[in-house]
């Protein structure tokens, strides 16, 4: 057997056509989409990712505004920033780019944050409505992952075993409170990746999620045939044969995996371009709404 290849790019693509097209119904009522970004400090990283995103926004229709703050910013004074673009009537979604530095508070940051523009859904309402099965702003990888499910012809999981291996609040958390609602059915287990004997579980899933950025970490061993396995995980590994002598992989064992799996996401070209287009797709229904 040999698995379906869940084409995040592909589907990502599809979907900034279908925001192409909300974002001119919205231009005809005088409304143009506006997302406003902070990044905090000159992490080379951070400030790719922040680049993406603002060139994505303009390929879709949507204004952009990147706040690019110092370093050694007090906190009181992000704070005060944060607070004029939640006033800003032309600003619809608002995220603060992460991790940031750690003389600031982030739960404190991410609070401040208009429930209604927190189109990363990391506020404390939008965190707790999720899990009441309320309508939310949800983190857009999780929900990128999710749409991949359904688009792909995968998004049937009621009764459906699922193992997370990530327990934090951008994967693991949020995805659990979305498969757990009555409405997806899945039974969902979270797993720390230091858990013992991690395989006991995994082997159980029906669908195995694995975001811990450790090579290889899920190998074809550790799960059953059939199953569906997503990706989100991110490191380089050395290599040879690659111009820049490293190669880019996710956690899972993609090339055992891949012939004992129903489906399975690559890395790169999975969720990763699914999470930039799902932060645009929450800025346009912030917009709408």
């Amino acid at each position: 057997m040999s698995a379906t290849i869940l084409d995040g790019r592909k589907l990502s693509t599809e979907i900034r056509e279908e925001l192409k097209g909300r974002t001119r119904k919205l231009e005809e009522k005088g409304v143009t989409p506006g997302i406003a970004g902070i990044l905090v400090g000159d992490d080379p990283g951070s400030a790719t990712y922040i680049g993406l995103k603002e060139k994505a926004a303009g390929d879709v229709g949507i204004r952009s505004q990147m706040v690019r703050l110092p370093q050694d910013i007090k906190e009181e004074e992000l704070l005060r920033e944060i607070e004029t673009l939640n006033a800003d009537a032309r600003v619809h979604g608002i995220f603060v780019q992460l991790p940031l530095p750690q003389h600031l508070d982030e739960n404190r940051i991410l609070a401040a944050v208009s429930p209604g523009k927190d189109v990363d859904g990391f506020h404390p309402s939008n965190v707790g409505k999720a899990w009441l099965g309320q309508q939310a702003f949800l983190p857009a990888t999780p929900v990128g992952i999710c749409e991949m499910l359904v688009r792909s012809g995968y998004g049937n999981l009621r009764d459906k075993n699922v193992v997370i291996v990530n327990v934090d609040n951008l994967v693991g958390k949020p995805l659990a409170s979305i498969l757990a609602q009555e409405k997806v059915g899945a039974n969902v287990m979270l797993c720390h990746p230091s858990t013992p004997d991690l395989s006991t579980y995994t082997r159980q899933a029906d669908m195995v999620v694995v975001a811990v950025d450790r090579p290889r970490f899920i190998t074809a061993d550790m799960v059953k045939d059939g199953v569906i396995a997503i990706d989100f995980g991110s490191n380089y590994i050395e290599d040879a044969s690659a111009k820049t002598g490293k190669r880019l992989v996710g956690d899972l064992d993609f090339d055992t995996l891949k012939e004992k799996a129903e489906a399975i996401t690559p890395v790169p070209g999975g969720v990763g371009p699914m999470t930039v287009t799902m932060l645009l797709a929450n800025t346009v229904t912030a917009a709408e709404s």
